[in-house]
């Protein structure tokens, strides 16, 4: 049985841990819904996304148009994660419903296997989950990681990661989430080297984050791409 399958049928405990939400004042402050940003206005594109033999072009960026919301609880990161991403796709369910197709509790959301199955079923398939097993992420794994981001957001299909941890964004500025935490990948710039957030719970709304520490965020658990 793999890492991220034995996490979601922990104790309550280890539900916490293994995909919840709770993370200290960063999430408890977001106890009503940021205002929301309306889906397309936030879309840019370069052209050129690989050269020859398949590598990325470091001048390609793209964002994704969304609708941003806020999660309203300290359990609702999945959902609001899950919602911002089908937001991009047409499908900007109330956040209440996405909760009980991802099965969401005060424990939070069990892993990035739910949230790969809820996607799927509202947009007709598409999105797999992929792990990254280890403690810290192997070369070949962020580079998995920046391979599924590009490929995902030029389809224009957010990516939703369940993370762990301690990260520091572009403008320095620390996301703490011991507990666990759900997360959207929204756009990227530098050829995928630079990952744009969209986090439910950060009082910004969105942020730049390198993709290698988003890979180590993402670390011993999974990304829905």
């Amino acid at each position: 049985m793999s890492p991220i399958v034995q996490k979601s049928g922990l104790s309550v405990v280890g539900l916490l841990v293994a995909g919840g939400c709770l993370a200290g004042p960063a999430v408890t402050a977001q106890a009503a819904p940021a205002a929301i940003t309306p889906a397309g206005s936030v879309h840019t594109d370069r052209d050129g996304r690989a050269d020859k033999n398949g590598r990325a072009d470091r001048r390609a960026e793209r964002r994704v148009g969304i609708e941003y919301q806020a999660q309203p609880n300290f359990y609702y990161c999945g959902p609001a994660a899950t919602r911002i991403a089908l937001s991009a796709l047409g499908k900007a369910l109330p956040q209440d419903e996405v909760a009980k197709k991802l099965g969401t509790t005060e424990a939070g959301t069990d892993s990035a296997l739910d949230t790969t199955r809820v996607l799927n079923e509202l947009t007709g398939g598409g999105y797999r989950t992929t792990e990254i097993p280890d403690p810290v992420a192997k070369p070949e794994q962020v580079d998995r990681l920046r391979s599924d981001v590009v490929a995902a957001l030029d389809r224009g299909r957010p990516v939703v990661a369940n993370i762990k941890g301690t990260a520091v964004d572009t403008a320095g500025n620390p996301h703490s989430y011991e507990g666990g935490h759900y997360l959207t990948l929204v756009g990227y710039r530098d050829g995928g080297d630079l990952v744009r957030i969209a986090d439910p719970a950060a009082p910004e709304g969105e942020y730049w984050m390198t993709l290698e520490k988003v890979a180590n965020w993402i670390a011993e658990r999974g990304y829905s791409s």
